[in-house]
């Protein structure tokens, strides 16, 4: 349902305290630029399965909605979401006509509601930020320079030592620890201190990916069935027509042999047989991922940041989060 709605700066700010209603209202505005909109669009359809196959569980008591941005025709022309369940809880901000930004962050500051983190398109994402810091008397600054890239003509490099499979119930335990180690793994690879290192994923959310079918491993023979697992790779389930890859990761011991390569070039392989467009996200502070997804066909699309609002000196807020995965 809606939770409130703001009639500022010639638009309409209409919040949602659920996944489906919000798809209700925006769903069209994420279809017409569905590669822009991967992040709320896989968020949103992910939550909506969710509550669809589990009516009236609790949600976590976190800061969360979703918003959709409508004109003065009352068309909808941008839209974010805040359902990190990590602190500060950032918000995820997809392209907003001019002012729209600061019209949400004032609507938040309106009700008390501090922002400390906000990640998204440029410059929508960077203007809520100001916004917000200027409202609470702070500063705000970039913490991650990201970019979003499509699959164009995939080139699938030679096959290392090993095979792709499928991430089963068995995998759950490491599958966890490599899914929580993603964040600092890639922090320090681009020369950043780290963040939260991942707690957000729980071994439930990556028992659901698995049991999804979204989560491959490539592994060695080392004489178990399964085999010894020396990477991951892990996807999103489709959401208007784009899959999302990601995180990737290879643990530092078995780096430098191809493994990476290889496996995310198979899934990308696996999403676009299947029909979709795929895409992923690259650090442009790290100095390996961004060349080695542009060897496989990878090409740019929009650049996007993460933002830290530095909190005011009652507020406790942390860092604004990682990178979408």
């Amino acid at each position: 349902m809606v939770a409130a709605a703001y009639g500022v700066a010639m638009v309409t700010l209409e919040f949602h305290d659920d996944a489906a209603t919000f798809l209700a209202a925006a769903g069209a505005h994420l279809a017409a630029d569905p590669l822009v909109a991967t992040v709320v669009a896989t968020t949103a359809e992910r939550e909506a399965r969710r509550a669809a196959a589990a009516p009236g569980s609790s949600r976590p008591p976190d800061v969360r909605w979703f918003l959709a941005v409508r004109d003065d025709a009352g068309e909808v022309v941008g839209a974010a979401m805040r359902t990190a369940p990590f602190a500060p809880h950032p918000a995820y901000v997809l392209p907003l006509p001019p002012g729209a930004g600061t019209a949400l962050a004032e609507a938040l500051h309106a009700r008390g509601e501090f922002l400390g983190g906000v990640n998204g398109a440029l410059p929508a994402a960077r203007e809520v930020a100001d916004a917000t810091a200027r409202l609470w008397g702070t500063t705000a600054r970039v913490d991650e320079r990201l970019r979003l890239h499509e699959l164009g003509e995939l080139v699938v490099p030679p096959a290392p030592e090993g095979r792709l499979r499928l991430a089963g119930p068995d995998d759950v335990r490491r599958c966890g620890e490599l899914f929580r180690a993603f964040d600092g793994e890639a922090a320090a690879q681009a020369g950043r201190a780290a963040g939260h290192d991942g707690e957000h994923f729980s071994d439930e959310d990556v028992a659901a990916r698995i049991a999804d079918g979204l989560v491959h491993l490539w592994v060695l023979d080392d004489g178990t069935e399964g085999g010894l697992p020396v990477h991951l790779t892990a996807r999103n389930a489709p959401a208007r027509g784009v899959v999302r890859i990601g995180p990737v990761l290879t643990p530092r011991e078995h780096r430098g042999r191809g493994y990476a390569a290889r496996a995310v070039a198979e899934v990308s392989a696996l999403a676009r047989d299947a029909g979709h467009r795929v895409v992923l996200f690259t650090d442009l502070d790290n100095p390996v991922s961004g060349p080695l997804y542009a060897r496989l066909g990878y090409e740019p699309v929009v650049d996007t940041a993460n933002h830290v609002v530095e909190p005011p000196p009652q507020d406790c807020a942390g860092r604004a989060g990682a990178a979408p995965q």
